[in-house]
């Protein structure tokens, strides 16, 4: 790897990132993005994306994270694969460790996103994007008139079981052990119990997921010590996001309590030159949309901080 100082090195190359990159090259400020896995982030493994501004009739998540992608590189940005297992700072550079080698940068953008937290069952990682989802706001149209299953007591279950409502003609929630969910959404919650589209089952935990000819069908399930199945056309996983901050351990980035980077409203976090942009900033709205007009939004912090940086050189 070249060791000569870089302008901006990018940590992540899913919306937020390729965003922002596109307004830095088209700046000609040299940007390089490394990705440990697939381009696009979480965007390119959904199979429908169907709220993001611009396509009226929805766009595949592949399809849309290769047009990104393109955008960024017709500009000149540079994408490559890497692992990033460590960030720290060596006077105004900030030293990034790519698979085991340094890179210099005088700015950092960490866009590392999160990752949904898998209940880790046979048929969950296999039937992803074809019955099991994490986003009810992305893929809950897709089951109007249809029987789901919701995973999860907490509050990211309940917000996102209510919001299911809107479509699905029965719910199954299943809850590992007791609702942990606020008053408020077990209040909001109530209403559909009473009127039958929604059924808690407490005590209950996930044991398997069924489908037949590639789509999923069933549930099997452990409550209060029996076996059961329930019956459905897809299930919603919300049992919490795991931000992808790891490797920040040691840094002295600021995280907060969830594991997500603390940034001012310029998106700078409290290591002078290094910004955070996407779903793993604290305060994201986990939308592929918000992701992207942070990114613009941190490029263009960038752009402020590398002329204050080259006037003071």
């Amino acid at each position: 790897m070249d060791n000569s100082v870089k302008e901006v090195v990018m940590i992540g190359a899913g919306p937020s990132s390729l965003a922002a990159a596109i307004y830095t090259t088209r700046e000609d400020i040299d940007t390089t993005l490394y990705e440990k896995s697939a381009i696009g982030g979480l965007a390119a493994i959904t199979d429908i994306v169907d709220n993001y501004p611009g396509f009226p009739e929805g766009i595949e998540g592949l399809t849309l994270a290769g047009y990104l992608e393109k955008q960024a590189e017709r500009f000149g940005a540079h994408i490559d694969f890497g692992d990033v297992t460590a960030l720290r700072e060596e006077g105004d550079v900030k030293v990034v460790t790519v698979d085991g080698a340094e890179v210099k940068a005088k700015v950092v953008l960490i866009a590392t996103g999160s990752d949904y937290k898998k209940i880790g069952v046979p048929g969950e990682a296999e039937l992803y994007g074809r019955g099991v989802h994490y986003c009810a706001t992305c893929d809950g149209a897709f089951y109007r008139e249809k029987k789901l299953v919701v995973i999860g007591g907490g509050n990211s279950g309940f917000q996102e079981a209510l919001f299911l409502t809107r479509y699905a003609t029965h719910i199954d929630l299943l809850v590992r052990s007791k609702v942990s969910a606020s008053d408020i959404l077990q209040h909001d919650m109530q209403k559909f119990v009473d009127s039958g589209k929604v059924t808690i089952h407490l005590n209950t935990t996930t044991e398997e997921i069924l489908a037949t000819d590639g789509r999923v069908t069933a549930v099997n399930a452990i409550k209060n010590g029996e076996a059961i199945t329930f019956d459905t056309d897809g299930v919603f996983v919300f049992v919490g996001l795991l931000p992808n901050t790891q490797f920040l351990e040691g840094s002295g980035i600021e995280l907060d309590a969830r594991g997500l980077i603390k940034t001012s409203e310029r998106l700078q976090t409290n290591m002078k030159g290094v910004f955070a942009s996407g779903d793993v900033r604290s305060g994201a709205t986990m939308q592929i949309a918000s992701a992207v007009g942070e990114g613009a939004s941190a490029a263009l912090a960038i752009r402020e901080y590398l002329e204050d940086y080259d006037r003071a050189a």
